[in-house]
């Protein structure tokens, strides 16, 4: 958040705790109507003004009865509405939301300095994680004053709303105050008609000439007419007054709300934001330690590797050398082996030769078998042959 943003945000905070101190007046009487009768001197003549509007002989004056009390308070609603148009802006409560969005996305785990970067880290040229993370930080940070900056526009136009609650309120409660007087004054003129003014037209009408009765009989019929017109104009009068009552409550709670989103907003800016910022920028300066002392810790550990993994290597170079050193030109073993493995030759040699005279003696024995069931087979053949022939030349 910058300077300037946390100055407006603090010169902000005398105003919101003076909005905040205002007390909305209650409505007077408890929304009780108080007749001519029993109205104190000022009231009474406030209720005399209004009757003195009404002509009875006039339905505008009816019909417009009471009209005259609104015409303020349409202006000044019709003047908060044109603001509410006019704002370009999102909700309040968006920007809170977006700030605790940017907060969340960033994640003080990418600050692992052990962590190795993937295959694919490396292959699409990413960041080591603290690199990473200070750009994250960056970007978070202008994210940050980005959205305080909403913050405290946001403010602003939320004190002007309630200021102009204030003025809505006012001239609401002066409006349903008037409505009373309308309505006393309704009424009176009601009792009045029906205890005085109608009486005395219908006796006039009785008392007339015949040539003037049919006159003052249709006059008779307008007053009768225009008093159940006032009758109710009252009525609505006490409808519109009943709406008022229930929008006094209704200012408030809006405006209550706009007052807490106010305080909260404040708090965010004035406290909450330099909190997250403390711990942000504590976050990069915990982790450059880290990483300074990582550094410092991976040199010592190579220092004693190299220191072991020399001890191991002369240690196992030593006993090479004084191993070879202390062979003769030929091991005992290698000679007992090859000695056993001649022994072995000459004796296969030996028992294969014997194997070759013995088969070679069985094979001379089978050859003169065969020869001479060769020859036994050849002498029955002839014999056979020549005792056929003998046989054949006979029967000749």
């Amino acid at each position: 958040m910058t300077e300037t943003t946390r100055e407006k945000a603090a010169l902000a905070l005398a105003e919101i705790e003076s909005v905040s101190a205002v007390i909305l007046p209650e409505p007077e009487d408890a929304g009780a109507v108080v007749a001519l009768g029993e109205a104190d001197p000022a009231k009474a003549d406030a209720i005399r003004t209004r009757m003195a509007e009404l002509d009875m002989s006039d339905t505008g004056s009816i019909v417009q009865f009471g009209s005259r009390a609104q015409a303020e308070l349409q202006t000044i609603s019709q003047e908060m509405l044109s603001g509410v148009k006019n704002k370009d802006v999102g909700p309040a409560g968006d920007s809170l939301r977006n700030i605790v969005t940017t907060i969340r996305g960033f994640s003080v785990s990418e600050l692992d300095v052990r962590r190795k970067r993937s295959f694919w880290d490396k292959l699409l040229g990413r960041a080591a994680p603290f690199s990473k993370f200070v750009a994250r930080y960056e970007e978070v940070q202008g994210q940050i004053d980005k959205v305080t900056d909403d913050l405290l526009s946001h403010e602003h136009k939320l004190l002007k709303d309630i200021k102009s609650l204030d003025i809505l309120y006012d001239k609401t409660l002066d409006f349903y105050n008037e409505l009373a007087l309308y309505i006393a004054a309704g009424e009176e003129k009601l009792r009045a008609l029906d205890a005085t003014e109608i009486p005395a037209l219908e006796a006039a009408v009785e008392g007339a000439a015949e040539e003037a009765k049919v006159i003052r009989a249709q006059e008779l019929r307008d007053l009768r007419a225009a008093r159940d017109d006032l009758e109710r104009r009252v009525h609505d009068l006490k409808l519109t007054r009943q709406v008022t009552m229930q929008s006094l409550p209704s200012i408030r709670l809006v405006q209550e709300n706009d007052k807490s989103l106010v305080t909260k907003i404040n708090s965010t800016l004035v406290n909450t934001v330099p909190l997250w910022e403390t711990q942000l920028a504590q976050a990069v300066t915990i982790q450059r330690s880290a990483e300074a002392a990582g550094a410092v810790r991976e040199a010592n550990d190579l220092t004693n590797e190299l220191l072991t993994a020399n001890a191991r290597n002369l240690r196992e170079a030593n006993q090479i050398v004084r191993e070879e050193m202390e062979r003769g030109v030929f091991d005992i073993e290698a000679v007992k082996t090859a000695n056993a493995e001649l022994i072995a030759t000459i004796e296969d040699s030996l028992r294969i030769a014997d194997e070759g005279k013995r088969k070679r003696a069985a094979a001379e024995e089978d050859l003169r078998k065969m020869e001479s069931e060769l020859r036994e087979t050849l002498a029955s053949a002839t014999a056979r042959a020549d005792k056929t022939g003998a046989t054949i030349g006979g029967s000749v």
